[in-house]
């Protein structure tokens, strides 16, 4: 990702574009190589829990968004003029790729529930930043940061009902 998008064509835009969605799919592999298997299967859960087949689809598109709302920002003269937001938005990535491997890796939900509520401030923060630059680009957090609220009630759900 070129760090002036004023000196680059279409081309390298669409590029930087591809460089996003790379960059969180990539924090989104974390769900391939921590599967929720066994132990998650045995935990008691609420009768709100979403059935698993819904998880892949909301996943795959608000990272989706995600790349899109970096990329708008980033559009706004890269990292150089942009360093705040971005920053933000790489720390609420890297919180979102580190809960994975809490919850359904090491079987810490209590743990899994003190970082999500961190992720979700930075979530919160990265759209406050981005509404600064983009009003479009924190509106595409909006959903991310909704399922993130729902997840968030989700995990300290089941820490509580599996204490």
């Amino acid at each position: 990702m070129n760090s002036s998008p004023q000196s680059t064509g279409s081309a390298q835009r669409w590029l930087a574009l591809v460089g996003w969605l790379v960059l969180c799919f990539a924090a989104a592999s974390m769900g391939a190589l921590f599967m929720p298997g066994e132990w998650y299967a045995s935990l008691n859960k609420p009768s709100w829990n979403p059935p698993a087949c819904v998880f892949g689809p909301v996943w795959s598109a608000l990272y989706t968004i995600m790349a899109m709302a970096a990329w708008l920002v980033w559009q706004r003269g890269g990292f150089a003029a942009q360093r705040r937001p971005l920053a933000l938005f790489l720390t609420q990535l890297a919180l979102n790729a580190l809960w994975t491997p809490l919850f359904f890796g090491l079987h810490q939900p209590g743990i899994a529930f003190a970082e999500i509520i961190l992720l979700w401030l930075a979530i919160a923060c990265t759209a406050a930043a981005f509404w600064r630059v983009s009003r479009v680009a924190a509106g595409l957090l909006v959903p991310y940061l909704a399922w993130v609220s729902f997840a968030m009630v989700l995990n300290g759900t089941l820490w509580k009902l599996n204490m």
